[in-house]
């Protein structure tokens, strides 16, 4: 039979956004409203006819609002089979009504547990009980019973009765899907803080994880490779999934995994900078006072290989920055940045030749807050650690050959550093004026890595300054980079051959620094 006209509505909901305007639509649809206290005193206060849930069943509410709507009269009327005659006869016997749709929303026990200083019995008092088993047994029963658990739902769901008095089963079964994902959600978070109440340095005893699919993706990797992106519920942080794609075709798989690379190098500086990836490493970076001269210097690092590569900016882009993008020869496949002017937005939509495909990606501001986890998928398993995203203490680090760094080495020591640990290890990165001029990554040998970042910095490398993400095994990569002009180089040392490389930059001529900290990037 077909799905029957919806006649009577369930509403209760924590998050009243637009649950005002939808009640209107379904009393003028004709649909009859039942509801529980709060929500039924903010429906009568705007003048929406609704009937009380406790006069219907005959129970009032009790123990504070925990009681309500947990009785057969309610949910015999959701989880009824319209073509069933036993279910139906059983309805008359009891004098149950049948409810039709059900619009449901959670307490907030997320954003509870977020709030500083929440105690635990205030976030005990969050766990909605009644709310999650109306949703489940109306998801249950989708072939009958309409569910929506978002105020995004429910102009889709007041069309199709409007039109028809009734909703679609493709639709029923659209919201049963996301109804059943809601409440999933819901109880991780509640797992996941009862977990963490015994959490063994900070690692919960299980860990449930929830995501959403935002897009299919046209192919993975290769063509060959099916892709979808998921995005994580509620994230907080500025980051490539949540930002919003202002200009540019379809956004691929490694489009997305270069540009969450390239933000995130951009972002580990205070001043003005511009990170240019290509395959996921780095192959351009620069600071500089203004984000235009940070562009130029970036892509200037290698020319050749930043054609098709991916931008991050950690400020916004402007006109005098877009200008610069928009020079003759030069094309990029994407740009993240916390936003685009409208100017610079009319120079990289109109001017580049490539102005039709770019990727233009809004993060908004990289001040807001970072994630605690750090997860890599191993087959049949999961690694998390805590990302390696916080500035290294300086005054932990020390110089330990006789010659010192100047000012200038200074700077440009700091800015390797903050750049090493973004590089593929073995890493090794050449650095001068604030810019990145040659990268040695992911080598099986320090050596060899020392040996492409010298080869691709070329002249430059005289008088510029290397970092290295971990110790020196042995003095043979300082005696390569002295023999190519290296003035001074950033290490995190702990080697036990470490004075045998003290020796040899003494004994060349150069300054080098021991921070004490690795950052193996695998």
């Amino acid at each position: 039979m077909d799905s029957p006209p919806i006649r009577r509505a369930i509403i209760s909901v924590s998050d009243k956004t637009g649950i005002v305007e939808f009640a209107r639509g379904l009393t003028t649809a004709g649909v009859e409203i039942y509801s529980t206290g709060g929500t039924r005193k903010s429906l009568e206060a705007e003048g929406v006819p609704v009937k009380d849930i406790s006069q219907y069943t005959g129970f009032p509410e009790m123990m504070d609002g925990r009681l309500k709507t947990l009785h057969p009269k309610v949910f015999g009327g959701i989880l009824c089979r319209h073509d069933n005659p036993e279910d139906m006869k059983a309805l008359q016997e009891h004098g149950i009504l049948t409810f039709e749709l059900v619009v449901v929303n959670l307490y907030p026990f997320e954003a509870t547990i977020a709030r500083p200083g929440v105690t635990q019995a205030e976030a005990i008092e969050k766990i909605d009980i009644g709310g999650p088993s109306l949703v489940r047994a109306s998801a249950k029963n989708y072939a009958f019973t309409t569910i929506a658990t978002n105020p995004s739902q429910y102009s889709a769901i007041l069309e199709e009765i409007q039109a028809n008095g009734r909703t679609s089963l493709a639709l029923r079964e659209r919201l049963a899907a996301e109804a059943f994902a809601h409440t999933a959600h819901y109880d991780q978070v509640i797992a996941a803080y009862f977990a963490g109440l015994t959490a063994e340095a900070g690692f919960p005893g299980a860990l449930n994880l929830s995501y959403t699919r935002k897009m299919i993706l046209r192919y993975g990797e290769n063509p060959h490779q099916k892709a979808a992106l998921y995005a994580e519920p509620k994230s907080q942080s500025a980051n490539i999934v949540a930002a919003e794609q202002l200009h540019g075709k379809e956004l691929s798989y490694n489009n997305l995994l270069d540009l969450e690379s390239a933000l995130e190098i951009a972002r580990s500086f205070s001043d003005p900078a511009v990170s240019v990836i290509k395959h996921n490493n780095p192959c351009g970076a620069a600071c500089a006072d203004a984000l235009a001269d940070a562009c130029r210097k970036a892509l200037a690092g290698d020319p050749v290989s930043a054609f098709g590569s991916v931008l991050g900016m950690n400020r916004p882009v402007d006109a005098a920055t877009a200008e610069v993008l928009a020079e003759p020869g030069l094309f990029v496949e994407a740009i993240a940045a916390p936003e685009f002017t409208p100017e610079a937005f009319q120079i990289l939509t109109t001017r580049p030749k490539w102005k039709a495909n770019v990727r233009l990606m809004k993060v908004g501001p990289l001040d807001s807050p970072r994630p605690a986890w750090a997860y890599r998928w191993l087959e049949g398993g999961l690694l998390v650690q805590s990302p390696d995203i916080l500035p290294d203490p300086e005054e932990e680090w020390k110089v330990v050959t006789q010659a010192q760094p100047t000012p200038e080495q200074w700077a440009d020591l700091r800015f390797g550093w903050a750049m090493v640990r973004h590089v593929k290890s073995n890493a090794i990165v050449i650095c001068k004026d604030r810019m990145l001029l040659g990268v040695g990554a992911g080598q099986m040998s320090r050596v060899d890595s020392t040996e492409i970042a010298i080869k691709k910095a070329g002249e430059r490398v005289r008088g510029a300054v290397l970092a290295s993400d971990a110790f020196f095994p042995f003095p043979d990569s300082i005696q390569k980079a002295a023999e190519a002009g290296v003035a001074a180089i950033i290490q995190p040392g702990g080697s036990v051959k470490d004075q045998e490389v003290i020796d040899a930059c003494n004994q060349a001529g150069l300054s080098m620094i021991f921070t004490g900290r690795r950052h193996f990037k695998h």
